[in-house]
This record gives C-alpha cells, sequence and structure tokens, in this order.
C-alpha cells in the first residue's frame, strides 16, 4: 500500500478523533433535548484547560527534565475533564434553572471558550517563561506533547499496524466511549428515561423523571467528553502547539450529530468521512483544481445534510422532539 495513502489514512483517524469526542458528547446532550450550540466553545475551553493542566505540573515539578509520562497525561486529562464539567454546568444552570434561550446560551458559551482559547494558552506561556527564565528550565508543554502520542512503529514495516496500532491511548478511547455511550442510550433504563426526556419533557415529567437533573447530568457528561477532543487535538495532532482555529472541529461536530441521526456508533463513521474529507486536499494533488475548492468540501457537505435531514421527515432521522425547548414544569 503507497506511503501517502497509509499517512492519510493514519491522520484522518487521529482527526476522526476530536470530531468523535465531540459528536458523542453532543449526542448525549442532544438526546435531553438541549442543543448546545457551545460544543466549539467547549472544545476550546477542553484545550486550554487541559494544556493550563499540563504547564502547572510541569511548573511545580520543575521543568519537563524532570516531568513524568504517567503524570503529565493524567494532569492534561483531569483538567481538560475539569473545564468541560464546568462549562456543562454553566450552560444547564442558564438553560434549567433560569430558563434562559438554548441557542443564546450555547452561542455565548461558544464566545467564551474561544476568547478563553487565545487568553489562556498567551497567559500561561506567559507565566511560564517569566517564571523559568531566569531558571533556564524547559518548561514547554508541547515539550512533552509525545506522551500523548502512540507507538513509533516504523514507516512501511506493516501498513495496518502503522494505520490502526500507532496511535495514542485517547483515539481508542474515543471510540469505546462512543460505543459505550450508544449502549447506554440503546439499551438501558436510564438511557430510556433519557430519550424520554428529550422526546417529552412533559410526559417524562408526570411519569415521575426528574427532567431537570436528566438534562443537568446529561449535558454535564456530554461536555466533559467533548472537552477530550481540544486536549487530544492540541497534544497529539498539533504537537502540543496553539491551535486558535480549533472552534472549527466543533463546528463540524454539531454536524455529525445530524449525518449520524444522533446515533454515537454511527457517529465512527460519520466522523472517519468527514476527516478524511477535511485532509484529502492537502494529503493528495487534484492537478488543476485551484487551491482551496477542495477545502470546503466537509462544509458544503454540512449543508446537504441538514437541508436532507429538514426535507426527509422520517422518525428515525428526527432530532428529539423537545430538542432546544426549555422545559418549566410550572406551566405544564
Amino acid at each position: 500500500m503507497g506511503q501517502v495513502f497509509v499517512s492519510f489514512l493514519k491522520d484522518a483517524i487521529a482527526l476522526t478523533t476530536i470530531l468523535l469526542f465531540a459528536c458523542t458528547g453532543e449526542t448525549l446532550t442532544e438526546k435531553s433535548g438541549h442543543l448546545n450550540l457551545g460544543t466549539p466553545g467547549v472544545v476550546c475551553i477542553g484545550a486550554v484547560s487541559g494544556y493550563s493542566g499540563i504547564a502547572l505540573y510541569l511548573m511545580s515539578v520543575g521543568g519537563t527534565a524532570h516531568a513524568n509520562g504517567f503524570l503529565v497525561v493524567l494532569f492534561g486529562v483531569l483538567f481538560a475533564l475539569l473545564g468541560g464539567v464546568l462549562s456543562g454546568l454553566i450552560y444547564s444552570f442558564f438553560t434549567v434553572t433560569l430558563k434562559c434561550n438554548q441557542n443564546v446560551t450555547g452561542l455565548a458559551l461558544t464566545t467564551l471558550g474561544i476568547g478563553l482559547n487565545s487568553y489562556g494558552f498567551g497567559f500561561f506561556g506567559d507565566k511560564i517563561k517569566t517564571l523559568l527564565r531566569d531558571q533556564n528550565i524547559n518548561c514547554d508543554p508541547g515539550a512533552v506533547s509525545h506522551f500523548f502520542k502512540g507507538a513509533n512503529i516504523a514507516s512501511g514495516s506493516n501498513w495496518f499496524l502503522e494505520i490502526f496500532c500507532s496511535h495514542g491511548f485517547l483515539v481508542y478511547t474515543a471510540i469505546i466511549v462512543s460505543i459505550l455511550v450508544a449502549i447506554f442510550i440503546k439499551r438501558t433504563r436510564l438511557g430510556l428515561n433519557l430519550r424520554a426526556v428529550g422526546e417529552n419533557p412533559a410526559t417524562a415529567d408526570a411519569a415521575g423523571i426528574n427532567v431537570d437533573a436528566y438534562r443537568y447530568i446529561a449535558t454535564i457528561v456530554g461536555s466533559a467528553i467533548v472537552s477530550l477532543g481540544g486536549i487530544f487535538y492540541t497534544m497529539e495532532c498539533n504537537g502540543g502547539y496553539v491551535c486558535y482555529d480549533i472552534d472549527k472541529f466543533g463546528w463540524l461536530a454539531v454536524a455529525i450529530v445530524i449525518f449520524s441521526m444522533w446515533k454515537p456508533d454511527v457517529g465512527i463513521f460519520t466522523s472517519f468521512i468527514f476527516a478524511a474529507l477535511y485532509l484529502a486536499p492537502t494529503a493528495f494533488s487534484f492537478g488543476e483544481v485551484p487551491g482551496g475548492w477542495f477545502d470546503l468540501t466537509p462544509y458544503v457537505l454540512t449543508i446537504i445534510v441538514l437541508v436532507t435531514v429538514s426535507i426527509f421527515n422520517k422518525k428515525g432521522v428526527q432530532p428529539p422532539e423537545g430538542l432546544g425547548l426549555s422545559y418549566d414544569r410550572e406551566k405544564r
């Protein structure tokens, strides 16, 4: 198999991970009836909070020379999850407790996340440089990004191993989480209750299901899953370097939720399709086609998906009926 194609598939699988984390988390959130357009912001918050956790750890141990690989990953993941949990809590407080408009709240959260992404990376970067300049200590989180990456399988030794077995643990975690969430939604009692809350919260409330609690928990857990995509992309795909436009993957993930028909397991394959389309222009030569046109492919596909779903009014491909609507039991 050609090395270019092998590298393309390997990179596509890696990029699939950030989309899959975001898609899975948003699907879980939307199943509760919450349309969280703050997903792009949560991806940014996951990136900057995870990066900040790694930076704080490195500062505490005196630089990258004294870093423990397990703890680097642990701090990065835990801080990213913390950022996601706080994001979900903020969104739920405004939409569930205060009954604010979900679209407005989500867009505000995205604006906050993008701002924190720009400010946070700069703030911690400057703090690290200021605190350690006189100590001559290397404390660049990018220098420890290899702890997030998988095995270094030599190019051409075995194409199967290079494509599927040379990634960091978060790649396989994303797939496992997606499958577990799908099983939870389809096969468990709590998942049935969650779907009831998303479809008709008034009926679910009359049946004794705590609508507010389900929406809070689903949004918080969903946002935590989304946040893992942010730290993954920063440390594994981007080599520890700052990515100021990482929110674009959050927007694509919102479309992938629709494309996968609100099924997390289907999202594994749809995320890969979007990732492959995103990388194809730079991986292959398209002859005389003007540069930039193929870059639009994922976004054009997004528009086609949105229009198609809106035209075909089939139950299996439609969102939860209560999606985007706040619920007030006093108005039942």
